[in-house]
């Protein structure tokens, strides 16, 4: 009897400290040591990239508030206006063109148009127009007969005093042509008042433009609803303007000028 009763009471002190075996937590711990538990470290997020982005983004958004024709500022809160110039600048530019011919031709020729402008008191920028209807080359002669540097048609160059017949072309000749130019810029001034509608008036000839202005009864060429190549016209002489004068924003690192190098470090910004 008693021995049964030891060994209840042995088995009833066995299952105590089994008990408490296993309710303890058991850890490596030695020597009394604490356990701490690790902390969640939390890296800061790396803001340069963002940084970089928002400098550039804030660069280009300069840069296209700095455009102007004729020294007149482009509206550039018109969404329209930047998407038409982006469009431009990337079909001008060296990734599309692939080609230094423009930079070259600009190089030779532009500084003696810009003279002979001037002495008419026309504004440099339309010395791009040449670069833009021909390339520059006398040999260009468009389906409609327009011809030269400067694209006039025969009628047209006759009437600014330009020889064209069957052993004459004066609209091959580059300084004949564009003192030419520069006379009917002035008389489409002389009509419009306004450098940008002068312009569109080359390109699409000022009956038809005066016409636009009548129906919609708007003389903003930026608002006014124009046939396609009119219509983007001054777009296309702004963003040659540009490839020209800022060759490294566009990818023409050969023409990159000093002045051009020193405030572009990013090149290809568009």
């Amino acid at each position: 009897m008693i021995r049964k009763k030891v060994l209840c009471s042995s088995l009833i002190l066995f299952a105590l400290l089994l008990s408490k075996l296993y309710s303890t937590p058991h850890n490596n711990a030695s020597n009394g040591d604490k356990i701490v538990e690790p902390k969640l470290v939390v890296v800061p997020a790396h803001h340069g990239d963002e940084e970089e982005k928002k400098e550039k983004s804030n660069s280009f958004e300069s840069y296209m508030n700095s455009l102007t024709f004729a020294e007149d500022s482009l509206p550039m809160d018109r969404p329209l206006v930047e998407s038409k110039l982006r469009k431009f600048f990337n079909r001008f530019s060296f990734k599309k063109t692939g080609s230094y011919d423009m930079h070259k031709k600009a190089e030779t020729y532009l500084p003696m148009i810009a003279k002979i402008l001037k002495s008419h008191g026309i504004p440099e920028d339309f010395k791009y127009i040449p670069l833009v209807e021909s390339g520059l080359s006398k040999a260009v002669v468009s389906s409609k007969g327009a011809g030269g540097y400067w694209q006039f048609m025969p009628a047209t160059a006759r009437l600014y005093g330009l020889k064209v017949n069957s052993t004459v072309d004066d609209r091959k000749d580059l300084v004949k042509s564009t003192h030419a130019a520069a006379r009917y810029l002035k008389y489409l001034y002389a009509q419009f008042g306004n450098w940008t509608l002068v312009a569109a008036a080359y390109n699409v000839g000022d009956g038809s433009l005066r016409g636009s202005i009548r129906r919609q009864k708007k003389d903003d060429y930026f608002a006014l609803k124009l046939n396609n190549e009119t219509g983007s016209y001054v777009y296309k002489l702004v963003s040659m303007k540009e490839i020209i004068e800022h060759p490294q924003k566009h990818g023409y690192s050969r023409y990159a000028n000093k002045e051009s190098e020193t405030l572009d470090k990013e090149p290809n910004m568009l």
